[in-house]
């Protein structure tokens, strides 16, 4: 009985490994795609990993957090304003998997990292002279 549990178990988490990632996907074509499909003002395409390395150096907590308040030519939340954090972290995730980096999904702490990075952008680009 107990192995049927831990099996059980097992699969319900590789599941929603799956969802995750599968939500990820759905977002980034919904949203992402209108920019990063064919480079719309310097949006690193999706699969060019010349043009993500860099991105993806700057570490997962910092481009989601700054991606998310909006950065460089993007809009905040790609342009969707309702898009919680841990969406827009899926699809950006979803475009990182394809553009040559490895990010897990975004854990509790990841995701508190990324909260608290988000708010010192946000102050940073409400007084950029301090």
């Amino acid at each position: 009985m107990q192995k049927w549990l831990l099996s059980l178990a097992a699969l319900i988490v590789g599941f929603s490994g799956v969802s995750a990632f599968a939500k990820g996907e759905k977002i980034a074509q919904q949203v992402c795609m209108a920019c990063h499909a064919s480079g719309v003002d310097k949006a690193p395409k999706i699969g060019d990993r010349e043009q993500w390395a860099p991105l993806i150096a700057e570490g997962q907590v910092i481009l989601t957090a700054h991606g998310y308040v909006g950065v460089r030519g993007m809009p905040p939340k790609g342009g969707k304003p309702d898009l919680t954090i841990e969406d827009f972290s899926a699809a950006l995730n979803h475009m990182v998997s394809k553009s040559g980096g490895h990010w897990k999904k975004a854990d509790k702490v990841t995701l508190e990292a990324i909260k608290n990075e988000i708010l010192a952008r946000e102050i940073v680009q409400k007084n950029p002279n301090k």
